[in-house]
Order: structure tokens, then sequence, then C-alpha cells
């Protein structure tokens, strides 16, 4: 294989990366200044994180991964940021509880702006005008000036994801991350009326934690408690800036992505002898690869061997999105080979992108039911091959949008329009990620006691 550099991925066949951007010097000089701005993110985090996920392929751990579709500049503030945080923290609790388990939380956050398409052109009656790609590219409005590529706006992302993470790591570790007070977030959901179903586990939750303050465990006397570890990720698409942001480790000489701690490749980037693959395997960050339903054995495992050839715990996770109705007959095939192939790799599941349906009065969303079914089925089909059935990726915000349907709201078809907000694709809101969190939690709670039961 030929040697890799940050830069080596350019020699490669390239796609869902704007070829039209009208001052190549302008790129450039974007790119050189990026290269001069300091890290976003450390090696030695996301060394750690690839331990954290070492844990998950062992079965010692479950990964939470989730927040916006796409973020937007307009949209930037602290209410948004705190209010994703928190609702995965109220996920990682409810999760942890069921599951017996640490949950590694890692947030689609501080850099997720860059959005692949399916067509480089967007028709509005006789009007043709290139796609949005995010705000990291152009401007979402169809006019002739907001779709210009602008270089600039790469250097605008990467100071929104500075102010995001500086907020994060200040929520992390400033004691707004208090395990009491996440259980008492999470009780106002359950004291709700299409909550209430859930106040059993909330209540064995607070039944514990209330042990533990009797005992004397409580984040006076344990500060660990008021604080969280979080993680960054996003999707590796704008390679001009994946690239810039690629440092060399003092200490190893090892390369590391420091936009972020976990980059994935997407279903229409993951060409094996493509850009976007070329860049993922000489960095060490963690890597995600989506599997979509027309992945094949032969596909997956020649992907895994090039981007994890020295089978390290803890580098490689493999993100389906199959879509409820397929992901019965599609995924088996997948993890049989993988499992049989001795790989190591942990294994998740992003049930939004199969189940994404046009509603009769036109928007584009998500139906509630088909997302659990697609995670309820992922977990059968791990537990059926032996496999452990390691995350869950969800597109998800903390706000109280209406952009997917069903769910305890019972959101229809004529709510959509209330409050949808989504920059691309549509997400859970709070009250349908806080929900399918106890759902999934249940199912995990049930395979718990199957196994226990048959040992």
């Amino acid at each position: 294989m030929s040697r890799w550099t940050p830069e080596s991925w350019r020699h490669k066949p390239v796609s869902q990366m704007p070829t039209d951007w009208p001052d190549a010097g302008a790129l450039s000089a974007v790119e050189d200044e990026l290269k001069a701005l300091p890290p976003l993110v450390f090696a030695g985090e996301a060394r750690r994180l690839r331990e954290r996920l070492a844990q998950v392929e062992a079965g010692e751990a479950f990964l939470l991964q989730g927040g916006d579709c796409a973020e937007s500049f307009k949209e930037f503030s602290t209410d948004n940021i705190r209010d994703t945080f928190r609702l995965i923290l109220q996920m990682a609790v409810v999760l942890t509880f069921a599951g017996r388990k640490p949950v590694v939380k890692v947030g689609r956050i501080a850099g997720q702006f860059a959005k692949p398409r399916s067509s480089p052109l967007e028709t509005i009656g006789d009007v043709t005008l290139p796609s949005y790609r995010g705000d990291i590219v152009n401007g979402m409005g169809f006019t002739p000036d907001e779709r210009v590529p602008d270089p600039q706006r790469l250097l605008k992302a990467y100071h929104q994801s500075a102010s995001t993470l500086n907020l994060l790591r200040a929520f992390a570790g400033g004691g707004y991350a208090d395990l009491y007070n996440v259980h008492r977030w999470t009780l106002g959901f359950a004291d709700a009326g299409p909550g209430a179903r859930y106040r059993e586990l909330a209540d064995k939750i607070a039944e514990a934690l209330a042990f533990m303050e009797a005992v004397g465990i409580t984040p006076q006397t344990h500060p660990e408690l008021s604080q969280v570890e979080i993680f960054t990720s996003h999707e590796a698409l704008l390679l001009n800036l994946e690239s810039a942001l690629t440092r060399q480790d003092g200490a190893t000489g090892e390369w590391f992505d420091t936009s972020a701690h976990m980059l994935w490749i997407g279903e229409r980037t993951r060409r094996l002898d493509g850009a976007h693959v070329e860049f993922a395997r000489g960095i060490r960050n963690p890597i995600g690869l989506k599997c979509g339903p027309t992945m094949e054995p032969d596909d997956l495992l020649p992907l895994i061997d090039v981007l994890n050839p020295d089978d390290v715990p803890g580098r490689l996770t493999l993100i389906g999105r199959f879509g409820a109705e397929k992901v019965g007959d599609r995924l088996p095939r997948l993890m049989k080979a993988v499992k049989a192939a001795g790989k190591r790799v942990v294994w998740s599941i992003d049930p939004m992108h199969g189940n994404t349906l046009k509603a009769g009065n036109g928007y584009k969303t998500r139906p509630f039911e088909r997302i659990l079914s697609e995670v309820r089925t992922f977990v059968d089909v791990a537990e059926a091959e032996g496999v452990h059935p390691g995350g869950v990726h969800l597109e998800m915000t903390g706000q109280n949008v209406t952009e997917c349907l069903g769910g305890a709201q019972a959101l229809t078809e004529d709510d959509l329009s209330s409050r949808y907000h989504t920059h691309c694709d549509p997400r859970l809101n709070a009250d349908q990620a806080l929900e399918l969190a106890f759902l999934v939690a249940e199912r995990l709670k049930s395979g718990r006691r199957a196994d226990a039961e048959a040992a």
C-alpha cells in the first residue's frame, strides 16, 4: 500500500465534496490558516475514547452517540448546546442503570456541519442551483449567492466548534452534570402524562441514588459524581478541513485528526480506493463506518482490513443503517462474516437514515415506531449471532421540535409544521429520544435477564 500522508487523499477519487469553489487560491489560504490554528481535541483524549470503545467491543460498556443532524451557524447558542448535552446525560443514566454497564457518551457535535447530498444540484420550479452542503460550505437559502461555496465558512465552523467544546468541557467538569441533577431532570419526564409508563424504572434509579446518599456517596464526598466524560464526533466529509487539522503527536509520531475525537465514513463515501477511506486509514482516532443495505460481506471485510489492519480493539465501529424493513435480512450476514473472520469491532445501529419518508404534507420525517423497530431488531440479531449489541447512533436534539412522527407525544403529520426547524434531516426531540432510551433500556435489561437464566 502506498505511503500515507495527511494529503495523500488528494490523489484518490473524491465524492460528496464541492468541486466548484470559485477561488482555489482563497480555499488554499484558508487551509493554511487552519493548519496554524490550535487543535480542537488532543491525541490523549482520542486514545482514551479508543480505550473506552475497546470496553464496548468486549461487551463491558455501551456506546451512546447522538446529536444534531447538521449543526448550523444560525442556531448556535449556549441553550442548544446545554440541552443536547443534558439529553445525552439523561439517556446515559437510564441505559447505565438498565444495562449495568458504563455508557460511553459521544456527541454528534462541535464539527457536524457538512452533509452528503443525493444530488449536486437542486431544482425548484425552473431554477437549478448547487445543493446545500451544510453551513460549512454554503447557505441554505435558495439563491445563487447563498449556494456559492465559501472557504471562509470553514474558519467559522472551526471557531464555532472551539466555542462548543469550551462549553461542553465546562458543563462536563463544572458540576452541571451532577448525577442527582440528571436524574431529577429525568423524573420530570417520567412524571408527565405520556412518560408516566417509565416511572417504575425512574423510581428504581431514585432508590439506588437514595441508598448511595444514605451511605455517604454524594457529589460532595465523591466529586466524580459531578463530572462526566464526553467525546465529540462528526462525519469526515470535507477533507480540506480534516487534513488541515491533522497533527502529528510528538510523543508517538502518530497522526490524529484534531477536529474531533471520533470520525466516521458515510455510506456514500466508503469506496475502498476513495479519498475518504484513504484519509481515515492513516489517522489514529477511533473511526466509524456506516454500513447500509447495499453492503455485502465482500465489501465490508476489505474495508476493515484497510481501516484497522492491526485489529486494534476500539479502533473501528461499524454503524448499521438499514431501515426497519431491511435490517433483519441484511445485518445477520455482515455480523456473521465479521465474526467468522475474527475481526474486533464495535457494532452500533443508526436507526434514523434508513427510516426516512416524505409525509403527505411534504415534510421529510421519520416514524418513531420504525426507529424503535430497527433498534430492537439490531439487538435481536446481535444476540442471535453471539455479538455484543454495542450502541446506538441517533440524530436528536434537546429542543422541543416536531420533526419525527409518533413517540410519547403521538406527533402526527399535522403537527410537523409546528416546530420543524432542522437544516437537513428530521431529529428526535428530547422526549422522543428519552423515551427511546427507556425502551432500549427495557430491551437490554430483558436480554441481561435471559443471559443470567441461561447461565
